[in-house]
């Protein structure tokens, strides 16, 4: 790419950690943060287990001290996430250069409409929540907290949403729109989701096994993930600390169906092969695959064929991280930049838990334990619902 973009802030809030240096922490010792429903008020608490944040909305409000009744679980989890990256960067948001916040986000504050749907439509009551149901709400809430003015706005294309934040930021940077920009990603865990997933029958109830013979669905999660991008220019002026690089980003559709990908990784293969083009990096150069990885059947083999198009039987180190966190959808590719980034930093790879068996078309194993291994760059993959296929590569600084 003609412009480096840098990145220079990291914020997560997901099940493995309230802050990146909690996440990383679980992260190196291989605990999963998925477990017994605590918060979600669903039947089916005690069938299912879930990748939730270990706090309540009360403790959500104090960790970034406001307590407005206003803020939805959804904007808690983004205004915690985005806070920590902004202060990992050391950005002052006054200094004059041009800051964006592009936020993604699939069901905003449905956790909180949800609760008020039976009486909104028998007696007009608490309509007034309705204003949480917009996708832009908790993009705008996260926009006031963190003083965030010149640019704002929301991107939802499914569970690779954060990853096409991350490419509008980098592009508006690349054009000088904007001199640095915070971009991610944020869903919180609602009935409506789970429902959702249920009925289309691919949840684990047990922990997820992607890329496994056996796997049986996802884990859904929740999470906000923010990373904060500056042009070379902008991290200059401020003598600021790059952590590592966006070097390749593209974006495909297969269009193939409403919820499934294609059986031959069409637009898979598309976008990581655009991606690699665009970073100038061969197959050869990928160190680490951060995969899409969800745990059902139709992902992780639409996703291993895409892989097997692109590097063959050179296939480099992979491992999905989502047995970690569930899928954290809009979230997920926010997610695993943060991780991505915190691979290219310590020259570690995280494992693919609860891996037993290859699939048996491709014969693929993923990495199974902390595994310490040069890493230079790392392509991340986000596979979305109607086909948006999305990969990104993170390179050293």
């Amino acid at each position: 790419m003609a412009q480096p973009i840098f990145i220079s802030g990291l914020g997560m809030i997901s099940a493995i950690g309230n802050n990146v240096q909690e996440a990383y922490a679980n992260l190196s010792n291989a605990k999963s943060g998925i477990g017994k429903v605590n918060y979600l008020n669903t039947r089916y608490k005690d069938e299912y287990v879930l990748g939730e944040v270990k706090l309540s909305n009360t403790q959500l409000m104090d960790l970034i001290s406001n307590h407005s009744s206003a803020l939805n679980r959804t904007s808690l989890l983004g205004i915690a996430a985005a806070r920590e990256a902004v202060l990992n960067s050391g950005i002052d948001l006054k200094d004059g250069l041009r800051t964006g916040l592009i936020s993604s986000t699939t069901v905003a504050g449905m956790c909180k409409t949800e609760l008020f749907y039976g009486e909104m439509v028998s007696d007009g009551k608490h309509l007034e929540v309705l204003d949480a149901h917009d996708c832009g709400e908790s993009t705008e809430e996260i926009a006031d907290y963190l003083g965030v003015k010149d640019f704002v706005t929301t991107i939802s294309t499914a569970c690779s949403s954060a990853a096409n934040a991350v490419m509008l930021g980098c592009r508006m940077i690349k054009h000088g729109m904007l001199d640095r920009a915070i971009v991610g990603g944020v869903d919180s865990l609602s009935k409506f989701t789970f429902n959702g997933f249920n009925t289309l029958m691919i949840l684990d109830k047990e922990w997820c096994k992607p890329f496994d013979e056996n796997r049986k669905g996802l884990n859904l999660g929740e999470a906000g993930a923010f990373i904060v991008i500056e042009s070379e220019a902008a991290l200059k002026k401020r003598n600021g600390k790059a952590l590592a690089r966006v070097t390749g980003y593209a974006n495909s559709n297969d269009a193939y169906h409403q919820t499934a990908s294609s059986p031959d990784g069409i637009g898979a293969t598309t976008a990581i092969k655009e991606a690699l083009e665009m970073s100038g990096l061969t197959p050869s150069q990928i160190d680490y695959i951060n995969m899409h990885g969800t745990g059902t059947p139709n992902n992780d083999q639409s996703e291993s064929k895409a892989t097997v198009n692109v590097f063959g039987d050179a296939v480099p180190k992979f491992s999905s991280t989502k047995a970690y966190t569930g899928h954290t959808l809009a979230a997920a590719a926010g997610v695993e930049a943060v991780i991505s980034v915190l691979s290219l930093q310590h020259n570690k790879i995280f494992p693919n838990l609860n891996f037993t068996t290859p699939i048996t078309e491709f014969g693929l194993t993923p990495v199974t334990k902390v595994t310490d291994h040069e890493i230079n760059n790392v392509l991340s993959n986000s596979f979305g619902f109607g086909g948006n296929c999305s990969s990104l590569i993170f390179s050293k600084a």
